[in-house]
């Protein structure tokens, strides 16, 4: 079975972020593939760098990277929701102005036409968070 996940909420909001990614591992480990794991609105700061927990906390975004790397997992970040957040690789960050960029190794930038082609290509396609 193959599946694209789409996450519309932030690593610390409310359980999507964790659910997604328990759910990912479980599949990956049961043979299935992950296409791909769009996020969105909210679900965009799952892949900013600049996030400190706790060291006493769940470490989402960090346990997102490894996942990805892992596994060879496309995470795309939508573009227009990163940008409203403050979310920039280096090539943005660059044509913005910026000083800096904040993307977490592992993820990209890219936009909706990622989640539909994704969707397209995968057998089922989950949404976590409203």
């Amino acid at each position: 079975m193959k599946y694209t996940l789409m996450i519309n909420e932030g690593p610390y909001q409310r359980q999507s972020s964790d659910t997604a990614l328990h759910f990912a591992r479980a599949v990956l480990a049961k043979g299935h593939e992950v296409i791909r794991v769009f996020f969105y609105h909210d679900g965009v700061n799952n892949g900013t760098r600049l996030s400190v927990p706790p060291r006493d906390d769940r470490q989402i975004q960090q346990a997102w990277s490894d996942l990805a790397k892992a596994h060879s997992l496309d995470l795309v970040i939508c573009i227009a929701a990163a940008q409203r957040r403050g979310i920039t690789d280096a090539k943005e960050a660059k044509r913005q102005g910026l000083d800096t960029d904040n993307l977490l190794e592992g993820f990209r930038i890219s936009g909706l036409g990622q989640l539909i082609e994704g969707s397209v290509e995968a057998d089922r396609t989950l949404v976590f968070g409203g």
